[in-house]
């Protein structure tokens, strides 16, 4: 089976200076480009970096790691930034792995226009498909999210 880690660009908000550690915070949120990211679909925070379950994944374990700090390119993150988004994305891909009985993994960074890059959060050819009706709900997420961050407790 394949498991698919997708690396974006993204930001919290607010009070991004707190480095919160309680996924329970309701005065916190993360931002990803115009979407309002809950912190019930987010399973594992560090001091520079998120993991975040997806809304219409591509296949089971499909999960998006983010810097916090919002950045148009991946040349314009810093080297501490870089460190812990690969080193996120090798705990998160272990983790995927063994949750969904993967045996490969599949990580992928669209960075920049011709890459795919959009402010969306999922690029899609078809407008219709990408419609609030083919998302998962915000409970089956929030279940995804929870059972990954007990790996990470």
């Amino acid at each position: 089976m394949l498991c698919r880690i997708v690396m974006r660009r993204a930001h919290c908000s607010p009070g991004l200076e707190s480095l919160f550690a309680d996924f329970s915070c309701e005065d916190m949120s993360f931002r990803f480009g115009q979407h309002l990211i809950k912190p019930s679909v987010v399973f594992l925070k560090t001091e520079l970096s998120f993991a975040l379950v997806n809304r219409k994944p591509v296949v089971p374990g499909h999960v998006l790691v983010c810097p916090l700090r919002p950045v148009e390119r991946f040349h314009d993150l810093r080297p501490d930034e870089v460190a812990d988004l690969f080193q996120v994305t090798q705990r998160v891909g272990t983790v995927v792995e063994k949750h969904f009985h993967g045996t490969s993994l599949t990580f992928s960074m669209q960075d920049g226009p011709e890459a795919g890059q959009t402010v969306k959060l999922q690029k899609h050819d078809k407008e219709e498909e990408d419609s609030p009706v083919s998302w998962r709900s915000e409970e089956e997420m929030a279940e995804e999210a929870a059972a990954l961050r007990v790996y990470f407790q």
